[in-house]
């Protein structure tokens, strides 16, 4: 069942990612160059509204922090997102989009896929290399949160309530998803893009 659940979610975050736009890199490629910011309002009021209602879950018993995973914070999550970003900006795809572009048929993701999984493979290979050296140090004590949320195993890296920290945080990427203008500098929307707003 949970399978069958993940391939449901999985496909329909998929269909939303093409139907936003979201995996046509003319669209990626020109939220980055801010000639048109329509995916970057989207991801921000997504990012939002999840921050908000998950919080406020936890607030009111909805949500178990129990279920609460925190990544460790090492430098080289900060380098691998570095590079994430460069090849994002490069490919016009990230993972997600990149898998969602190809179940509709884009062969450039294809592409963009064999690239992901080589570079999985040399990471894969090196690892052991790497492993001993700078990229593996914690910061801010590792696996932390930015406020303390009650119940959780995580320290919170301030004092602040950590669900009031995340409401908050959601609340200020929504209204700046609905204050954020079309495009920051000039240029149109890509000829084979999703209707305007």
């Amino acid at each position: 069942m949970t399978v069958f659940l993940a391939l449901v979610i999985g496909g329909l975050f998929g269909f939303v990612l093409d139907r936003i736009g979201a995996t046509n890199p003319n669209w990626i490629i020109k939220m980055l160059n801010l000639s048109n910011l329509h995916l970057m309002k989207t991801i921000l009021l997504a990012i939002g509204v999840g921050s908000v209602l998950m919080f406020a879950g936890q607030m009111v018993g909805f949500v178990d922090v129990g279920h609460m995973s925190v990544k460790t914070a090492e430098v080289g999550v900060f380098v691998g997102g570095l590079l994430l970003g460069f090849g994002w900006a490069f490919s016009g795809f990230c993972p997600g989009t990149g898998v969602a572009a190809a179940a509709s048929g884009r062969k450039d993701a294809l592409f963009f896929i064999a690239g992901g999984l080589l570079g999985a493979a040399a990471y894969m290979a090196t690892y052991g290399s790497i492993m001993s050296t700078f990229l593996f140090d914690k910061i801010g004590g590792g696996k932390v949160t930015l406020g303390t949320v009650p119940g959780s195993k995580f320290e919170g890296l301030t004092g602040i309530p950590g669900d009031l920290l995340g409401i908050a945080l959601g609340v200020a990427f929504i209204v700046v998803a609905f204050a954020l203008p079309n495009k920051l500098v000039g240029g149109d929307a890509p000829s084979d893009a999703v209707p305007a707003e």
